[in-house]
């Protein structure tokens, strides 16, 4: 009989499949191995202490059935567990299941070594939303890619994270690297990659997890010498997503598990998604041999939104909130703020608030006093581009006009006039006005405010326009 133990398990775990759910059963039944059958004992090795505790504490009873019904009446199960720590000279210790139905773990002997009969831990790595057999994935539904606003700042990024999203494992993406400054969507973008994975392959086991939080995890582990139990569990990950990883440099021994964790994933065609504040070249006290393998997919970038994409994305907001903001309000904002999205959000949550709360109407004027106490030390600085706005606007030109190479009188002025108070109103250089005014040089620009100086002491109705220009622009 002890030639059959293979069998023996495999028509136990046809019973168990079928009690279930195949995400449970590839997590806690597949990396089991029949080592032999004797007695009508069955011996089955896992992987940790852990894992023979997980499967005690919510499979016992299923277990126990199972192995009365394909072996016999006098049936029962014995343990192999693998050392911790990685010692791979001793040999595995054995847990016996007595047959009652009193709590095995309480009444079992256990054959264990000196160093594991310190206070076992169930959960020494604290994985949030960690829940019976199912692994919760800390993913935020909001981030979705539908909610993620696509432009020309964060094109490739969001193709690259959609194909990842398709086909996880499977692509030339992996792992796949999104960097970016704060508040440009890198969050949000690898968690709607793991949100899509989570519809499109129901089956998979996705984490998100931040890397300072991986590295607590690891630090309780190592305290708790449950270092084996730390690394398979995130071997069992299909896909795994680690926001902010910049966060592993300086830390040696966290960059030495997480290598060994990433090679397991990766060699198991298994998908991995990072993020960070910077690409791979740029980042130091990190070793070269993981940068290396940060390098075999794909590292995109994540850049400042522009004009249109700022836009976009305050409509996208006002539109999920149910509101609705006057077209030169939503403008202004764009126009003034234009750093990263987060900050975009802020101002329009400032500026809904301030209106809510004063009983005001959201006006022009409202929201250039919400911005001149919301951005403080840039307030008075508007910038360029909303310069060329405001002053096409007042002549009735397109933009794309004051940007052509034309020399109409009226384009020519309206161009001179937005590059005199670009002078005035902004910190930028010269040469960086005229690169916004169609590729001018700094020679132009100079001579162009110069020209606006000069009409101004000799032409009323020139001088009523630039009043007119500056009340605009100018931040109350």
């Amino acid at each position: 009989m002890s030639n059959n133990h293979e069998s023996a398990w495999e028509s136990c775990l046809k019973v168990i499949k079928d009690n279930i759910s195949i995400q449970a059963f590839k997590t806690w039944f597949m990396p089991i191995v029949p080592i032999k059958l004797e007695n009508s004992i069955l011996t089955i090795q896992v992987p940790s202490h852990f894992f023979y505790e997980w499967l005690e504490e919510h499979y016992i009873t299923l277990l126990r059935k199972v192995v009365k019904k394909e072996i016999g009446p006098e049936g029962s199960l014995e343990y192999s567990i693998v050392m911790e720590n990685n010692n791979s000279s001793a040999s595995p210790y054995t847990v016996k299941i007595p047959t009652n139905n009193t709590n095995s773990l309480k009444n079992a002997p256990v054959n264990v070594p000196i160093d594991m009969n310190e206070k076992q831990i169930r959960n020494p790595f604290i994985i949030p939303g960690l829940k019976k057999v199912n692994i919760e994935s800390n993913l935020q539904p909001k981030h979705t890619f539908e909610n993620f606003i696509e432009g020309e700042c964060n094109r490739l990024a969001r193709a690259s994270g959609y194909a990842v999203a398709n086909k996880p494992g499977g692509t030339a993406f992996n792992p796949l690297l999104l960097y970016g400054g704060v508040g440009l969507g890198k969050t949000h973008l690898a968690q709607s990659i793991g949100i899509a994975i989570k519809d499109i392959h129901p089956s998979k086991i996705v984490l998100y997890v931040q890397a300072e939080k991986f590295t607590h995890q690891f630090i309780d582990a190592l305290k708790n010498n449950r270092t084996n139990d730390f690394v398979h569990f995130y071997q069992m990950v299909d896909v795994l997503i680690i926001d902010d990883v910049q966060f592993f440099t300086g830390k040696e021994k966290t960059q030495d598990v997480f290598f060994s964790i990433f090679n397991h994933l990766h060699q198991n065609g298994k998908q991995i998604v990072l993020t960070s504040d910077k690409p791979p070249i740029e980042m130091q006290g990190m070793e070269q041999r993981l940068l290396s393998r940060f390098k075999w997919g794909l590292s995109a970038d994540l850049g400042v939104p522009d004009l249109e994409t700022r836009i976009a994305i305050l409509e996208k907001k006002m539109y999920g909130s149910g509101i609705e903001l006057p077209k030169e309000v939503v403008e202004y904002l764009a126009y003034s703020i234009n750093t990263n999205v987060r900050e975009i959000e802020g101002a329009l949550n400032t500026l809904l608030a301030q209106a809510s709360l004063n009983k005001k109407a959201i006006t022009l004027e409202l929201a250039k006093q919400m911005v001149d106490k919301f951005v403080k030390s840039t307030a008075r600085e508007v910038s360029i581009e909303y310069i060329q706005k405001i002053v096409c606007d007042y002549f009735d030109l397109p933009i794309e006009m004051l940007k052509s190479k034309t020399r109409k009188r009226e384009v020519v002025q309206a161009r001179q006039i937005s590059m005199f108070f670009s002078k005035k109103m902004t910190k930028s250089s010269l040469a960086n006005i005229g690169a916004h005014c169609g590729g001018k040089d700094h020679a132009t620009v100079l001579h162009a405010c110069r020209t606006v100086v000069n009409l101004s002491e000799t032409d009323k109705q020139f001088r009523h326009y630039l009043e007119d220009l500056e009340k605009k622009l100018t931040i109350q």
